[in-house]
C-alpha cells in the first residue's frame, strides 16, 4: 500500500495485487484518512472482479456521509455492473476531476 497527497485528496494506490488483502490493511487505517477525499487506485490488481469492489461499498457509503469524495480506480471491470454507491473511473485524472467537482457541488449546496 502506498499513500500520497495531493492538497486535500489522498491517493491510496494497491501495490500488491491482491484486493481482499488490500482493503483488509485499508480499513484498521481509514480513520486516519477519513477527513479528506480519497482516490483508491486498484489498477495494480489485473484480476479485480466485481465482487472486489463491492467490497469497498459501505465504506463508500459512510465517506459519503462524512462529506467527503472517495473514488475507485480501475480499468479492468465493467462500469455499467457497478453499484450506485460506488464511483468507479478509469484513471486517476478522472478521479481527480470526479472529486473537484463534488467539491463544488458540496460548495454550492447540491
Amino acid at each position: 500500500m502506498k499513500v500520497d497527497q495531493k492538497g486535500h485528496t489522498t491517493i491510496i494506490r494497491n501495490t500488491k495485487g491482491s484486493t481482499i488483502e488490500f482493503i483488509q490493511k485499508l480499513l484498521p487505517e481509514y480513520p486516519v484518512y477519513q477527513k479528506q477525499n480519497l482516490i483508491i487506485d486498484l489498477t495494480c490488481d489485473k484480476d479485480l472482479t466485481m465482487e472486489d469492489i463491492k467490497l469497498f461499498s459501505e465504506l463508500s457509503k459512510s465517506h459519503k456521509k462524512l462529506n467527503k469524495s472517495m473514488v475507485l480506480v480501475s480499468d479492468s471491470v465493467n462500469f455499467n455492473a457497478v453499484p450506485k454507491s460506488i464511483i468507479l473511473v478509469p484513471s486517476t485524472l478522472e478521479a481527480h476531476d470526479i472529486i473537484q467537482m463534488d467539491e463544488i457541488e458540496r460548495d454550492l449546496g447540491f
